[in-house]
């Protein structure tokens, strides 16, 4: 062993390693070192040539020049979010983990929705593959797919069904649970109602709009002596019928989470019947009618959702009027056609609306392709429906009229069946 130098200046071979004067060791060939703990190492950079990387087994995987992942077999990888696959569709109680742009399948159907509004039980599902119908929050003041007819003078049994979605002729959906006239309807979130006179009955009846299915019997209005021509609406969690014939002041409300009898909660101004009605997302409104003879009424009366009350007149029609129907935009209520004061039931093919923001008369802003009166009402987001009716005769004309402009109806299409005294929903 050669001799060892001891002086504390140069580094070399045989020689002691000194400390420098900040207690550091000096520099030095480390090649050798072994047995150093990885954790030790607090600082630095370690050159990615000295870093064992690679795609096989027990390799460091790197990123490419691009920022991406190399190619690799990811099949047991775990806990991606992907495209969820069922045999139905999506509802707005179903709420994704994933959020806004999670994506579902129909195995069934092959339909594919993206959710646009991640609101819990309050969903949007968009419908981005060939079909059509979006999933979203139910509105009881408009329907978003289809309006539906059902049953009058002619037609008995029918439920028509046609698309708010593109203009053309209805289609028969279903069929009601026996001949059906002079009834007025409301809607829910999944079923259509038809309330009032069926032969002797005061029926409360519901069908399915998902399905073809007939309709049956859930309940009884209060007022039990054939009431018929009375006016419906809907707030989310409630039918109403008001007024009807024979005459009466009576507003009934029945529950659509649970089938059952209808209860008296307040009354209409006076006995009225040969009205129509439509709804805001927080009163019921009654328009026009007649006391059981002539002179007809052109008042617009509302009554609140929030708590069991009697209407009150918060405004005028433009002219008198029974039998129009109803629709609603999110901010107007609207008449389309009805019978006028002169004359033995002329019909009037004027297109009236008020505001629902505050109590004010309506005003006239259109007009309909042809006069008819005791036809049925339905209400999407952008458009307000009218069918069938009597116009000389009965009529199966299914027309339209635009909420973001004001403007004369549009002719879209026909019912199956013509018919008057009918009543509509919407979904």
């Amino acid at each position: 062993m050669a001799d060892i130098t001891i002086d504390g200046t140069t580094i070399g071979a045989n020689r002691f390693l000194f400390l420098d004067s900040t207690g550091k060791i000096p520099a030095v060939d480390g090649s050798q070192v072994t047995a150093i703990a990885a954790g030790n190492i607090a600082t630095g950079t370690i050159p990615i040539a000295r870093i064992d990387t690679g795609t096989t087994a027990n390799k460091i995987v790197k990123l490419d020049g691009n920022a991406k992942l190399p190619a690799l077999d990811g099949s047991q990888i775990t806990n991606m979010p992907g495209a969820t696959k069922s045999s139905s569709n999506p509802t707005v109680s179903t709420n994704p983990s994933g959020g806004v742009g999670t994506e579902w399948h129909n195995k069934t159907s092959g339909e594919v929705y993206i959710c646009t509004d991640a609101t819990t039980d309050e969903n949007v599902w968009t419908n981005v593959g060939a079909g059509t119908g979006d999933v979203q929050p139910y509105s009881q003041y408009a329907g978003t797919q289809y309006g539906y007819t059902t049953g009058g003078t002619n037609r008995l049994t029918t439920i028509d069904r046609f698309s708010f979605t593109s203009d053309g002729n209805s289609a028969d959906w279903a069929d009601t649970s026996g001949s059906r006239s002079y009834t007025c309807g409301q809607s829910s979130g999944t079923h259509g109602y038809i309330t009032g006179k069926s032969s002797t009955s005061d029926h409360i009846e519901k069908y399915p709009f998902a399905s073809q299915t007939q309709g049956t019997i859930v309940g009884s209005l209060s007022v039990a002596a054939a009431r018929g021509s009375a006016a419906g609406m809907g707030s989310e969690t409630y039918g109403y019928t008001a007024g009807g014939e024979p005459t009466t002041d009576v507003i009934d409300k029945f529950s659509f989470a649970t089938d059952g009898n209808a209860v008296d909660v307040g009354n209409t101004l006076a006995t009225v019947r040969n009205v129509k009605g439509n709804a805001s997302t927080t009163h019921g409104y009654i328009m026009g009618g007649h006391p059981g003879s002539t002179p007809y009424l052109n008042t617009i009366q509302k009554f609140t959702f929030a708590s069991d009350a009697n209407a009150t007149d918060v405004g005028d029609l433009t002219y008198y009027v029974k039998a129009g129907a109803g629709q609603n935009s999110e901010t107007h209520g609207y008449q389309m056609g009805g019978s006028s004061a002169s004359g033995v039931y002329p019909t009037t093919g004027g297109v009236q609306k008020w505001t629902f923001a505050s109590d004010a008369n309506a005003t006239t802003v259109g007009n309909t392709t042809y006069g008819t009166w005791s036809n049925a009402g339905h209400s999407s987001p952008t458009y307000g429906y009218q069918s069938g009716g009597s116009a000389g005769g009965n009529g199966n004309t299914i027309e339209k009229v635009s909420f973001t402009t004001d403007g004369n109806a549009t002719d879209v299409g026909d019912l199956t069946v013509s018919g008057s005294y009918i009543s509509g929903n919407h979904y």
